[in-house]
């Protein structure tokens, strides 16, 4: 019988919503994803990472926090989920350093809500739960997906520098969103 998150939700499709979560943070309160208001002119990118258990993770992470301030000056926030326990987020913050929101604690549901691969850990030494595969979402101020990367493996992954030289053009040139051939 298949597990009920086997079951996903259709991807996200560029140029729609964002579905708006709220989830919580490292640091105390919690972070909303999607959810923003479009008279700030601020972008988001939500950038879904595997957990504590993933090597390539650490790595990408630590790639994040040495461009956070590059996308802070061009007015795009960055955010970083995964469906880890409070404790194990926690670690990954402190031993990454990472100075800008963790979230944790990202519901299976929530992941198949945002179209991500879900995966089953392959022993209890990996992690004790299902988790979700990489994925990165970069939204417009009014919370309209500019940018959709799913992956299912953990080594495909955008390059950050690309991405955010890539939204830097976009909202230079009034660069339209691509991939909506055929959608209303």
């Amino acid at each position: 019988m298949r597990k009920k998150y086997d079951m996903q939700n259709e991807k996200l499709k560029a140029g729609s919503r964002f579905p708006t979560m709220t989830i919580p943070a490292v640091v105390g309160g919690n972070v909303t994803l999607g959810g923003l208001d479009a008279a700030k002119e601020r972008w988001q990118l939500v950038v879904v990472y595997r957990g504590k258990h993933c090597p390539i993770c650490k790595r990408y992470l630590a790639k994040l926090e040495e461009l956070k301030d590059d996308f802070a000056a061009a007015d795009i926030d960055v955010i970083a989920v995964s469906g880890d326990s409070a404790e194990k987020a926690a670690l990954q913050a402190e031993e990454g350093a990472l100075t800008f929101p963790v979230g944790y604690d990202l519901k299976v549901e929530q992941m198949a809500e945002l179209g991500l691969y879900i995966s089953d850990p392959r022993s209890p030494q990996e992690t004790d739960q299902p988790f979700p595969e990489p994925g990165l979402f970069a939204l417009r101020p009014d919370g309209t997906l500019q940018i959709v990367d799913i992956s299912n493996a953990p080594f495909a992954r955008p390059e950050l520098a690309s991405i955010l030289n890539g939204l830097k053009f976009i909202r230079e040139k009034g660069y339209p969103i691509r991939g909506t051939h055929g959608t209303a």
